[in-house]
């Protein structure tokens, strides 16, 4: 099936960045099929209102099974140890995962987002999840130095996520297994090194936290007077494989480290940012040619899931750090969510652009909502101006999944009551642990 989507203009995030007012973009099936091309014969058409059509934005680092952890002890100091992996291991289980995922899903997709690189547990049944919400994926189990709510010994995440990526792998259009060995301060060398030989095995990604906390980079430099990143390259665990999840502490020996060992790098600015662990060296990544995408983290950590919320604070936050209003123009931040992401997942040669042949993973911007007047500059009103509320529709994989603002397979209403229903032991759990922070 063919299906025009005209008066629209192409955000095209290509590599020129390409722009079209007055454009059309031709869908056949679960491709792109051509740009401009009022001429080609299709079976529909529809009107974008003068919207903005972009390609799927492109969420490099998240834990979809975290929504029932959303506005829990925000404010609280080392919340990871003290609050939320206790109540995980508490309260965390198979069937509330999946119900947090298909919400995750479904908040994503109306916010513009198309694809997600996730670090959770159950992947298997997360994998399941975001096929049912028709959603491409990255999936990779956790694996952590202790017990938890999906393994009852340390490190056990190794053996199903060995098992997990042979049953997904290459078996199905929108779901990709890799490998997430939690940190360099969960994990063991030997776990590490192991995490690494599955993702050289099955040639998937990696994805662990890194030169994310304070006493992380202090304990590598009193134990072993190494950056983390130092550490990762001296037991091999820096490759194209690697996605690295925050390095907001990394130093300038780090990158080129990085940039050698062709490692990517998932820039969380919100939840970096909510929780003052610092402003990450976006300009030296960039400048070192490392691919850099946008992470919105997991609900507990940046409380949204959209990557238009991520959009303004890169801006705002490098000008800051940088002391430079010119730095990081919005035509430069918006690949970060697009095309960058497609390259920190190695997906670039099938998402990330508006281009013919690549999948089509698309998503119109509104234009009449009262804070998208006027439209000087496209990439300025979508970097700054907009927000997930302003997404009309969202096709994944050719398949049209939000329509007017509306999910089109599913019911939110139902996705939440599930949630909520599969929510009760975790909640009363978590007020009963709130009370102690």
């Amino acid at each position: 099936m063919r299906t025009r989507i005209e008066n629209v203009t192409l955000v095209t995030t290509d590599e020129a960045n390409h722009l079209y007012p007055q454009g059309c973009l031709v869908i056949e099936d679960d491709t792109i099929l051509a740009l401009n091309d009022f001429d080609l014969e299709v079976d529909e058409v529809i009107d974008g209102k003068q919207g903005l059509l972009l390609p799927g934005m492109i969420n490099t680092h998240c834990h979809l099974g975290m929504i029932p952890f959303r506005s829990l002890g925000d404010d609280c100091p080392d919340r990871l140890r003290r609050f939320l992996f206790p109540l995980e291991n508490a309260a965390m289980t198979r069937e509330l995962a999946q119900a947090s995922a298909r919400y995750a899903a479904a908040e994503m997709m109306l916010g513009g987002v198309t694809t997600v690189f996730d670090m959770y547990y159950f992947e298997d049944a997360l994998a399941e999840a975001m096929s049912e919400m028709n959603m491409r994926a990255v999936l990779a189990e956790t694996i952590v130095d202790f017990a938890n709510c999906d393994s009852n010994e340390p490190y056990g995440g190794l053996a199903i996520s060995e098992q997990f990526i042979a049953q997904w792998k290459n078996r199905h259009p929108l779901i990709t297994p890799a490998i997430g060995p939690h940190a360099t301060n969960t994990n063991s060398a030997e776990a590490l090194k192991q995490a690494q030989a599955i993702a050289e095995r099955y040639d998937v990604l990696l994805s662990l936290h890194a030169a994310e906390m304070d006493y992380e980079m202090e304990m590598f430099r009193k134990e072993k007077n190494q950056t983390p990143i130092e550490y990762l390259e001296s037991i091999g665990l820096l490759s194209p494989h690697l996605v690295a999840a925050h390095c907001i502490h990394v130093h300038d020996q780090d990158l080129r480290l990085m940039a050698q060992h062709g490692c990517r790098i998932a820039h969380c600015i919100g939840s970096n940012t909510k929780a003052g662990k610092g402003v990450a060296p976006l300009k030296k990544m960039i400048e070192q040619g490392i691919p850099v995408g946008l992470g919105s983290d997991g609900a507990s950590s940046g409380n949204t899931l959209d990557l238009f919320s991520q959009l303004p604070l890169v801006g705002k936050a490098h000008k800051t750090a940088n002391h430079d209003r010119s730095l990081f123009p919005a035509k430069e931040i918006l690949p970060l969510a697009t095309l960058g992401g497609a390259r920190v997942l190695n997906l670039e040669n099938q998402i990330g652009s508006l281009t013919p042949g690549k999948k089509a993973d698309l998503v119109l911007v509104e234009t009449q909502s009262v804070n998208m007047y006027p439209i000087y500059d496209p990439f300025s009103v979508l970097v700054y101006s907009a927000n997930a509320s302003n997404v009309d529709s969202v096709w994944v994989n050719g398949v049209q999944t939000v329509k007017h603002k509306q999910l089109v397979r599913h019911d939110l209403r139902a996705l939440r009551a599930d949630l909520e229903a599969k929510m009760q032991v975790f909640k009363a759990e978590a007020l009963r642990r709130s009370e102690d922070l």
